[in-house]
């Protein structure tokens, strides 16, 4: 190939200009020319297309968000939208494209494919949610953001011997709740891949309370049934803590990328310029039992993602 392009598509995660960064230093080192698309699909349907430099990504490792600007795109669904999407391809000569971004972004990299576009994903999305990897770009940053607003958030919960409902992110998958719960020694954690009714919780805080706890920490994935603020309310109904509800919220997005959303995301970039490099398309990167690999991106799609019960075990055996 001599020209490739490269989008970052969904919700945006700390990482991605690592991961564009990569990309573009990658294959410009092997002599091929690089188009960045702005807003994702939006910008390939529309023409926001630019050649890349390597100064383009110069300082930018460091910087949360992405540089290349994200986007919905339900035009993208439909078949006219992709064949728009094609013809830009056609006009700016791109020959194939790294998609960074998630499962719905894949999506599109199938669609493009079938056109006739070869397309290699990049997993970016601080959900952990994409079933063929064990880790996405941007999880680990959001984790310890996480982390940190709880820990403050701890202080004033102590000081009034409040219980805090805490909501994180995570769409419909209870990952991050569950490493950031075990992260800040919270009493219970609530997902929404293993049921958790509020009796539970109030009998671990009733437990807890015996033990001489007096103020509690319950973390909560927005994909559980009932929002924090009822969960709080029903929490002090029946303990008598004053339980106040807090939204984390879109600040978990945010922010620098720690070292490892750094490296994984320069590995990543890497990987998937040198497949493209070979002609090759339609596959997905993905972190496997230590290692960077590639998965068709029909096998990926259809792949079941696993919770960590033995994780889950832990955190509610050590919640004392």
């Amino acid at each position: 190939m001599k020209t490739i392009g490269v989008l970052t598509s969904g919700g945006d995660a700390p990482g991605m200009n690592a991961a564009v960064r990569s990309v573009v230093r990658t294959a410009l080192s092997m002599g091929m020319k690089v188009m960045g698309i702005r807003r994702g699909y939006n910008g390939l349907i529309n023409g926001d297309v630019f050649e890349m430099t390597v100064r383009d990504v110069s300082e930018v490792i460091h910087r949360g968000g992405t540089v290349l600007y994200t986007a919905r795109c339900p035009e993208f669904k439909t078949e006219e939208g992709v064949d728009k999407a094609v013809a830009t391809c056609k006009e700016y000569g791109i020959e194939g494209i790294v998609v960074i971004g998630g499962d719905g972004s894949y999506r599109g990299a199938r669609d493009l494919s079938l056109k006739g576009i070869p397309c290699v994903g990049v997993p970016g999305t601080i959900d952990n949610d994409i079933s063929s990897t064990e880790y996405t770009i941007g999880f680990d940053t959001a984790m310890n953001t996480a982390m940190e607003m709880v820990d403050r958030l701890r202080d004033t919960t102590q000081s009034h011997d409040r219980c805090s409902v805490v909501e994180v992110m995570g769409r419909n998958a209870g990952h991050l709740a569950l490493q950031t719960g075990i992260a800040v020694g919270a009493v219970a954690i609530m997902v929404p891949e293993i049921p958790c009714d509020v009796e539970n919780v109030i009998k671990k805080i009733e437990l807890t309370r015996k033990n001489g706890k007096e103020h509690f920490i319950i973390v909560v994935a927005e994909g559980v049934e009932k929002s924090v603020d009822q969960i709080a309310k029903e929490i002090e109904a029946a303990t008598g803590v004053e339980a106040r509800a807090t939204v984390l919220g879109h600040v978990q997005r945010g922010g620098r990328p720690t070292v490892r959303d750094r490296v994984m995301a320069s590995y990543m970039g890497n990987a998937a310029v040198e497949l493209l490099s070979k002609g090759i398309g339609n596959r997905v990167i993905c972190y496997d039992k230590g290692m960077i690999i590639n998965r068709d991106i029909y096998e990926a799609l259809q792949m079941k993602k696993p919770f960590d019960i033995d994780g889950y075990r832990v955190a509610d055996t050590i919640s004392m």
